[in-house]
């Protein structure tokens, strides 16, 4: 009499690897995105405050007023801001817009209607600078061949479609939880 012994093998349905004897991957995962889902929110909303906070603070500087000019005065949306300010004057203004912005996106911990219309300015103000890619001279470097833009202004205006896409997200997510509430 001869005994034959069979090993099934069949395929792995999850990874080798597991952090806790007993806990599918799946389950370990959920419990990460748990926690991780809410810092990443957090850190959005504030990086993207950060940002406006830095970027509106330099705008009542001269250096900044300046360097605004080229992008400003090419463009077809807002050139015509020089006509009713002056230079320091636009960028001014354009500061307090930031610093509003920047303050409404932090002010999601009192409201998600204030992070919603900061996300929605926000998202304004990004769509009127990646314009400024088309208007602006200098963006393209055509002896180089497509795709390539300068530093400045072409890369420094292309973190803006980025920036945008935060935005977006900062008003979606925001109006999500107003509607919800």
């Amino acid at each position: 009499m001869t005994t034959r012994t069979e090993v099934a093998v069949s395929p792995i349905a999850s990874p080798v690897l597991s952090l806790r004897p007993g806990v599918s991957w799946r389950d370990q995962a959920e419990r990460l995105l748990a926690h991780a889902e809410p810092i990443s929110r957090a850190a959005l909303y504030l990086s993207l405050a950060i940002i406006y906070a830095w970027f509106g603070g330099m705008k009542f500087t001269e250096y900044e007023a300046n360097g605004l000019v080229p992008l400003v005065e090419n463009s077809p949306l807002v050139s015509w801001f020089y006509a009713l300010l002056s230079v320091r004057g636009f960028s001014n203004f354009l500061g307090v817009l930031e610093l509003s912005i920047g303050l409404l996106i932090a002010l999601r911990l009192a409201s998600p209607i204030f992070s919603a219309a900061g996300g929605l300015l926000s998202a304004g103000l990004f769509v009127t600078t990646v314009s400024f890619m088309i208007s602006t001279p200098g963006v393209v470097v055509p002896e180089l061949g497509v795709p390539a833009i300068s530093v400045a202004p072409g890369q420094f205006l292309l973190k803006d479609i980025g920036l945008f896409a935060a935005s977006f997200w900062v008003f979606v997510d925001s109006l999500k939880e107003v509607v919800r509430k």
